[in-house]
């Protein structure tokens, strides 16, 4: 394709798709998908502007294309034909090629032929003249707007448009043209025009636009900031603003700030004030009913964020001058909201957190699995086999006591659902727990697991940080992963209503964080064997669970530990059935060894051990040398040797030996790294020096040897990774 300069003027086209009220989330996914799309149509379609600017609010989407050419192009492109033996008969055209010709509007005479991989084709170079940018565009305005993807998408009138809301009205402007565009809705034609809509309250008449270039200053002058980034900023600025005035201070909550900047058009912060008797509730109860479910920014004494004062600050989207009405709404509804969570609260501590356990006998769990009562009984079975664990790899890091209250938390880590405060804030669960605990005498470190052993509740929260919390989280966790494993219930493609991606990132997440000495493989072959006995009629998920956990840990290492993918696989094995089983028996070991290699490829060292290592295992693979031998009196015979540098290779290999065991006992590989520096020198003799042997001997007993000394070296390096999965750097 070649693209013929041709110099068009530059236009300016604006883009308003007028609706009612869009949901918030929406609008900044379809301001996102336009980022993306809209560029590159343009592209495709030679119209490559200048720059674009995308907006949205609450009842409109818009984008302004700057320095749009006004005409594509002219450009010549060579087309490719039939082949040439089908074209041409002792040199005269055949109906293939006349075919051809006329399909491209060119004459037989145009046709010029070229050797191609797949031989000789017929190929034309035609030229194409530019279309103008306002038919190009008509075509893709429908294809815009009605591309967006989303939740919930909506028929409206008696048409089969679909889209979020109902799309009201529609501004297309060349430069201070209107571009004719129609909407078909069935009985409902929407045509594009210049006349846009103002602020619904503050300006509810109509706005025309003289030209796309006014479009932002005239919805300013009609109370409607189409920018969202100036709008967040409008909000923190008041927000900020009234905090301060009030003598307290406000964090701006990401998701909240992100969705009020959604639903409205021209922000006004409003201040209101709330009864002090409702600071005596959990600080978490007064912010979720605020954050959650008002959409309020509470105010706190100081930056710590740890004493709420009796304000509130609400974006209001009405008129400013009616502030106080506004705020005194807002008042009557969140004391009655404050007051029900005060009424669950003073209701729910009436009794201690443990009579709360045979309601959980009514709570569904999964239908097929029982109640959450039944789930609990589960969770404080896998709780033992993990401190049973822990017990046995080192007495001294869990006391009898420790496992008393992990059995204690164990029993009433779900207890807080049935509770009236969950019920109504479920998004409290384990915050109210903790604070329910203590109020019934349950110690602190009760009380916290109960709350702990959600974490992390997603990508980027907190971990557990003390051992019952973190032993309870991996218990719950293990339980859902397995249960729903062995009812099938694998999650595919985004698909994933258990969380299941979730749960396992957070098993490695917290056994990392925590350095917890677990063999993952044995839980989980012991708790999915407790399944298949309970349900003799299911397949036991254990295959699967293994596969699934490896996939996790493999994209936690490349994704959140930065580790090159090769080394990734150079730790887990590509279809090598011991990287696998070593990955989930030592979790730690894994991490350690990948976070490793990761080091020593940085600082260059991988580089100085890497040809020795990897000439020796693709030679090992002609001998039969199991992958576990480590010893060389074992397996080579010194008769055998016919050149000194063998002799070296052995005597080297044997003072190896001492010092892989020491590297893996002390979890030190780079006493191994070192060990395989040393030795280096040594097996490039063997390969390469005066006395170099020839592996592939035809004596069966010298070759045997040789690999072995080889499958040696191999195999002391596996002990780290497998390096013919590591791609030379």
């Amino acid at each position: 394709m070649v693209l013929i300069s041709n110099q068009f003027p530059m236009s300016t086209f604006l883009l308003e798709v007028g609706t009612e009220e869009l949901p918030a989330d929406f609008v900044d996914s379809a301001i996102a998908q336009w980022q993306s799309r809209i560029p590159q149509t343009l592209d495709e379609y030679f119209l490559t502007p200048e720059g674009i600017e995308i907006y949205g609010t609450p009842r409109r989407l818009a984008v302004i294309i700057k320095g749009l050419p006004q005409k594509q192009p002219d450009r010549e492109e060579e087309v490719k034909g039939p082949p040439a033996k089908a074209a041409f008969k002792d040199g005269q055209p055949t109906k293939a090629a006349i075919g051809f010709a006329r399909k491209q509007g060119v004459e037989v005479d145009n046709l010029f032929l070229r050797d191609t991989a797949k031989g000789e084709f017929v190929f034309v170079q035609k030229q194409i003249s530019g279309r103008p940018a306002t038919e190009i565009l008509t075509e893709l305005i429908p294809q815009w707007i009605f591309g967006l993807e989303g939740r919930r998408f909506m028929r409206w009138a008696n048409g089969d448009l679909k889209f979020p809301r109902p799309i009201r009205w529609l501004v297309t402007l060349l430069d201070d043209v209107v571009l004719p565009v129609e909407l078909d809705n069935n009985a409902e034609i929407i045509k594009s025009d210049r006349i846009s809509s103002g602020h619904r309250i503050l300006s509810p008449k109509p706005v025309e636009i003289p030209q796309a270039t006014d479009y932002q200053s005239y919805l300013r002058n009609a109370y409607v900031e189409v920018n969202p980034e100036a709008r967040r900023e409008t909000i923190k600025s008041q927000v900020e603003s009234a905090a301060k005035q009030l003598g307290g201070y406000t964090p701006l909550y990401p998701e909240l700030w992100e969705e009020v900047t959604n639903l409205v058009e021209w922000p006004t912060a409003v201040v209101g004030k709330f009864s002090s008797e409702f600071l005596n509730l959990p600080q978490e109860v007064v912010t979720t009913e605020m954050v959650s479910h008002q959409r309020y920014f509470p105010v706190f004494k100081t930056e710590a964020a740890t004493e709420l004062i009796p304000y509130f600050i609400t974006i209001g989207n009405g008129d400013p001058a009616k502030s106080e009405i506004i705020a005194t709404g807002n008042e009557r509804v969140i004391r009655a909201r404050l007051a029900d969570g005060q009424f669950f609260y003073k209701t729910d501590i009436d009794s201690p957190l443990e009579s709360y356990l045979p309601q959980l006998e009514k709570v569904t769990f999964q239908k097929d699995l029982g109640s959450v009562r039944q789930k609990v009984g589960r969770i404080e079975k896998i709780a033992s086999q993990i401190t049973d664990q822990l017990r046995q790899h080192s007495p001294n890091l869990i006391s009898p006591e420790a496992i008393t209250q992990i059995q204690r938390a164990a029993l009433l880590c779900k207890a807080d659902l049935v509770t009236q405060m969950v019920y109504e804030f479920p998004e409290l669960q384990g915050v109210m727990g903790q604070k329910y605990a203590v109020t019934s005498g349950e110690s602190e470190q009760v009380a916290t697991a109960i709350f702990e052993h959600y974490l992390p509740r997603g990508a980027g929260d907190a971990l557990p940080q003390t051992l019952t919390g973190q032993v309870v989280g991996l218990a719950d966790r293990l339980d859902t992963l397995v249960s729903i494993f062995g009812l099938g219930m694998l999650p595919t493609g985004s698909s994933d209503p258990f969380a299941l991606r979730r749960a396992a990132n957070g098993i490695i997440n917290i056994t990392w964080d925590a350095n917890l000495p677990i063999n993952l493989q044995q839980l989980l072959q012991d708790i999915a064997a407790d399944f298949v006995a309970a349900y003799p009629d299911k397949n036991s998920p254990i295959e699967s669970l293994q596969e699934f956990f490896l996939q996790r840990i493999r994209t936690l290492l490349q994704e959140e530990n930065k580790i090159d993918y090769d080394l990734v696989n150079a730790v887990l094995g590509e279809d090598d059935p011991e990287y696998q089983n070593r990955a989930l028996i030592d979790v730690l070991d894994v991490r350690d060894r990948a976070l490793f290699l990761q080091s020593i490829r940085d600082n260059g060292t991988l580089d100085k051990i890497y040809e020795t290592v990897n000439r020796s295992a693709r030679l090992a693979k002609q001998g039969d040398l199991d992958t576990k031998e480590l010893q060389p009196t074992t397996v080579v015979t010194p008769e055998y040797f016919q050149k000194s540098c063998e002799q070296a290779f052995y005597d080297a290999l044997v003072e190896l030996v001492p010092k892989i065991k020491a590297s893996q006992e002390e979890r030190d590989y780079q006493k191994l790294v070192e060990a395989l520096e040393q030795i280096a020198p040594t097996v490039s003799t063997f390969f390469d020096g005066d006395q170099s042997v020839l592996v592939m001997d035809p004596d069966p007993n010298i070759r045997s040897n040789r690999l072995n000394l080889l499958g040696l070296l191999r195999n002391h390096a596996r002990v780290l990774a497998d390096f013919g999965a590591i791609v030379k750097s």
